[in-house]
């Protein structure tokens, strides 16, 4: 466990007396109980020191303004929640990486009978701060520690939960793997029918271009102040395009429709499937273009628990239309019943995130015609040095050419 907390969970050490509810009637035992296929032992999962070095990230508060900053982000989530009122309200909720607290005084303010707002970096005790000088100390339980279990010191709650939020979606939606701190959480403590927000995540990828940014950090040095400086090119490439990139693109730089490269469910997927994600993908390019590289993005729903249980294991993809046309908000489908789920979406032809995209450039762009194909497949693997570190592996065929092209998001 990563806490500065002594032998304490958090800052209401004394829980199991505190709700009129005997420590016997609300012990939980690290197996999970046996229901809808969790019946699993939980794995233990050692704090590393990779760990200890992203939890001390996060006790910085430059990270936590910038996301309270992002309007579209935080607002969506304030909307779930309120949008969720009648699932939250009197009932107990668990927010994983609860940072600052913010997404746990939303759900107090929405009438949870109970939060336990879980942290693992110092930033617990600010939020604990927070909470107290917005007197919500009744209602909102700040635990300082780990859900994933380790030992005797992680966070332990003594009692199954009605609700778990968590903003856990990384760049690429997968990196920092904190799926894996959610799902945990679910396995532990999730009361069956209980809700998850949020519900759905998608991650997406396409081929774009991007002559503006290859000209910037590329073509600028065959020509520096009339001296030619192309000697540089090698070491500009590398230095530019070898590691993932986060920016803002749009839906102009796009040239087809989005592949989906994995369709998570929060309800049902496991902690061994983010290990490896795998797909293939055929696009056909709408237009002449130099073809820079790949961009990926995701969308969140915040969808109720019913369409999981349901069907289980069963996503609703996205329908995206047959005829592969380029990018267009206009002909992406939007939220018009308000019974629909909310959707956060950090696509190129939307608001702008803090997420911004991820692109991997190529070293040298390739260029492309009207409908010329584009196939291969990419595969984004766990680092086994770091978990929160993402390999990424793209295999790309266009033009009778083959290529490789290998990153790593550090």
């Amino acid at each position: 466990m990563y806490s500065s907390s002594g032998d304490s969970n958090g800052y209401h050490q004394d829980n199991k007396q505190q709700f009129g509810m005997s420590q016997r009637d609300r012990v939980r035992r690290v197996r999970a109980k046996s229901r809808d296929g969790f019946g699993e032992e939980q794995k233990v999962t050692p704090c590393t020191e990779f760990d200890k070095a992203y939890f001390n990230s996060y006790a910085h508060v430059g990270i936590h303004e910038e996301m309270i900053k992002d309007h579209v982000r935080t607002n969506t989530y304030r909307d779930a929640i309120f949008h969720h009122q009648s699932l939250i309200e009197g009932k107990v909720v668990v927010d994983v990486g609860c940072g600052t607290g913010i997404l746990s005084i939303f759900c107090a303010q929405a009438g949870a009978k109970r939060v336990y707002a879980v942290d693992a970096s110092d930033i617990a005790v600010q939020a604990n701060e927070v909470v107290k000088a917005n007197n919500l100390s009744d209602k909102v339980i700040v635990l300082h520690g780990r859900v994933e279990i380790e030992c005797i010191k992680d966070v332990e709650i003594n009692e199954e939960v009605d609700v778990i939020i968590s903003e856990w979606m990384g760049y690429m939606l997968l990196y920092e793997s904190m799926l894996g701190s959610v799902i945990t959480a679910r396995d532990r403590w999730l009361k069956h029918g209980g809700l998850i927000l949020p519900s759905n995540a998608t991650l997406y990828m396409a081929p774009v271009t991007h002559p503006d940014r290859y000209r910037e950090s590329i073509e600028f040095w065959r020509n520096v102040y009339g001296i030619d400086m192309s000697a540089m090119l090698p070491l500009a490439k590398q230095c530019a395009f070898e590691e993932p990139s986060v920016e803002t693109i749009s839906g102009e730089n796009v040239l087809t429709w989005p592949h989906v490269v994995k369709h998570v469910d929060c309800y049902t997927i496991t902690i061994d499937e983010l290990e490896s994600v795998t797909t293939t993908y055929k696009f056909r390019s709408m237009m002449r273009a130099p073809f820079h590289g790949f961009a990926f993005w995701f969308d969140v729903e915040f969808g109720g628990p019913a369409a999981s249980l349901i069907n289980p294991r069963v996503p609703v993809l996205p329908t995206v239309p047959s005829n592969n046309s380029p990018m267009d908000g206009s002909q992406r489908k939007k939220r018009t019943n308000p019974n629909e789920a909310l959707v956060l979406s950090t696509a190129p032809e939307d608001p702008p995130t803090h997420w911004q995209q991820t692109l991997i450039y190529f070293y040298d762009p390739i260029d492309v015609e009207q409908d010329q194909l584009i196939e291969g497949s990419a595969t984004l693997t766990q680092s086994k040095e770091n978990r929160r570190f993402m390999n990424i592996n793209l295999r790309y065929s266009s033009g009778g050419r083959s290529f490789v092209k290998e990153s790593v998001m550090r």
